[in-house]
């Protein structure tokens, strides 16, 4: 199964956490948790960071509820959890 299918899969079966730093961008950019699932499901993967000693991390792009176009930065746990990094819209 390819890193997006795994992490779509994660959102559907509620198997990921947030952080303290995304909730802060979250809170600054008036996204929800529900737009991270929303991004994940509609989005593909823009970019892969590959030489970070904690594992690959991935930026996703998609579509926030409210339709802005927004980014989850996340990356998948040994333990098939989906951990969400950052969160961003455009503009």
């Amino acid at each position: 199964m390819d890193p997006l299918q795994r992490m779509r899969q994660a959102i559907r079966e509620q198997r990921y956490r947030i952080s303290e730093h995304a909730n802060d961008e979250m809170s600054d950019d008036d996204l929800i948790a529900a737009d991270i699932e929303s991004i994940i499901l509609t989005g593909r993967i823009t970019r892969t960071f590959t030489h970070d000693p904690r594992g690959t991390r991935y930026e996703v792009f998609g579509t926030a509820l409210d339709g802005r176009r927004a980014y989850v930065v996340c990356r998948l746990l040994l333990s098939g959890v989906l951990l969400t990094i950052t969160v961003y819209a455009e503009g």
